[in-house]
């Protein structure tokens, strides 16, 4: 039996792409266990303006951060990436941006890996992809040409990603499911649900997952 396993996520939470790899880390412990990923949309700054917002103004407003507490969060974030084996570029002038297109082509993406066609990973693939422009090379992704090209990168037509994002295909489809999990009272990101019904929250260690995994192949075996 398959183990599925939910995250509730956003493509601006460096928590997220932490809480990820080391998940994906503990996931390797259980070969046998057979996991499959699915990514939902969870939007931090839903109003986030085109222009987007500058990184630390952005925590300053939303959280009181003062610039050593957000330089000390970045240093503590890029240790733990660095430990995941994912990498962190922060900038001074990297801003917080809207990710409302992400999530319609995550959704999309996680639609098509259902095929014979397509990767049963694809979904995560492109959210990787989507962290890694975004945390490491500094790239816009609220920008449509921008996020053509990433779902390029991992194997999605050009075409189809521009005429998805020009129709708006799946805003419907974003905003239903984010109120969804709104609805259960997950209001912070990442959220790791475990075949339906245990709920990791934050960016854990290696360790948390491990003993959440086992955890439900015992029941899964009792």
């Amino acid at each position: 039996m398959a183990l599925q396993i939910d995250i509730i996520s956003d493509v601006m939470c460096p928590w997220c792409a932490i809480g990820y790899s080391a998940l994906k880390q503990a996931a390797q412990s259980f070969p046998e266990a057979g996991i499959q990923i699915r990514w939902h949309p969870f939007e931090l700054n839903p109003n986030m303006p085109a222009e987007g917002q500058n990184l630390r103004e952005h925590l300053a407003e939303k959280y009181g951060s003062t610039e050593e507490e957000s330089e000390q969060n970045r240093i503590h974030m890029t240790k733990l990436g660095n430990e995941l084996g994912f990498e962190f570029n922060f900038s001074d002038t990297q801003r917080i941006v809207n990710t409302f297109n992400a999530h319609q082509l995550l959704t999309w993406a996680g639609e098509l890996q259902e095929s014979p066609d397509y990767a049963d990973d694809l979904q995560t693939q492109l959210k990787m992809a989507l962290f890694t422009a975004y945390f490491r090379d500094g790239v816009d992704v609220s920008v449509g040409e921008n996020l053509v090209a990433i779902a390029v990168s991992v194997g999605l037509s050009a075409q189809e990603a521009q005429q998805l994002l020009e129709q708006q295909t799946y805003a419907g489809a974003v905003r239903a499911e984010q109120q969804q999990f709104q609805q259960m009272g997950i209001n912070s990101v990442p959220g790791v649900i475990l075949a339906n019904k245990y709920l990791v929250s934050g960016g854990q260690p290696v360790e948390v997952f491990k003993q959440a995994i086992q955890q439900v192949l015992d029941e899964q075996t009792a």
